[in-house]
């Protein structure tokens, strides 16, 4: 098999992937995937580089096939949140600077080695005011995060070091093994000395 052809098998195992995670979403028609699908491009990002800086309009949705990623706020005085983290098989991006076509107040950034398929947000723009499914899968999908950036903040001001950390591995157990622990202990607002304590502490 040719250099060419591995790739474009590569492309097809991907969007299968894809296609496997949008119907969890929601089913879409032949008609609709078959458009849905062709938006879809490889995309490569190297560890800790940066994809979407602050200050750009996110232009693409991206869907993550290997590697882990953060969204995260950083400021003039050095202070730093990772608000997410994304891993595959899911939608990753600034969401809220692509949909609303808005400078990014946030940056995304590869913490390893990351393998994507992207789409531009006015291919998949134009998609969304064709189709109704693909509309409602990119519509869940972004209920979804914010149900969940809305759990976090209730979590982060009401709940103990502890509480925070029992919560996360009771929602992604495996996260400890994927993401640096440095960056684990700033999503929680947690210093890392005591998250190395609660590591040790707290049984897993």
């Amino acid at each position: 098999m040719t250099m060419t052809a591995n790739r474009q098998q590569k492309t097809e195992n991907s969007k299968g992937q894809l296609k496997f995670l949008s119907d969890q979403i929601h089913k879409l028609n032949h008609e609709e995937w078959d458009a849905f699908s062709k938006i879809w491009t490889p995309f490569t990002a190297r560890r800790k580089e940066v994809i979407t800086r602050s200050g750009e309009r996110e232009r693409y949705l991206y869907f993550v096939l290997d590697g882990v990623q953060r969204v995260y706020y950083h400021d003039e005085y050095g202070r730093e949140a990772t608000l997410v983290f994304t891993y595959a098989p899911s939608f990753g991006g600034v969401l809220d600077s692509m949909l609303n076509e808005q400078i990014s107040k946030y940056n995304y950034e590869a913490l390893s080695k990351s393998e994507f398929l992207r789409a531009s947000f006015s291919d998949l723009n134009d998609l969304m005011l064709r189709y109704q499914g693909v509309r409602s899968i990119i519509m869940t999908g972004v209920s979804g995060a914010l149900a969940g950036v809305l759990e976090r903040l209730a979590e982060l001001q009401c709940f103990s070091s502890e509480e925070k950390f029992k919560k996360l591995l009771s929602r992604s157990p495996h996260i400890l093994n994927i993401v640096p622990h440095k960056y684990l202990a700033n999503y929680l607002g947690i210093d890392p000395t005591n998250f190395s304590k609660l590591i040790n502490r707290v049984i897993i």
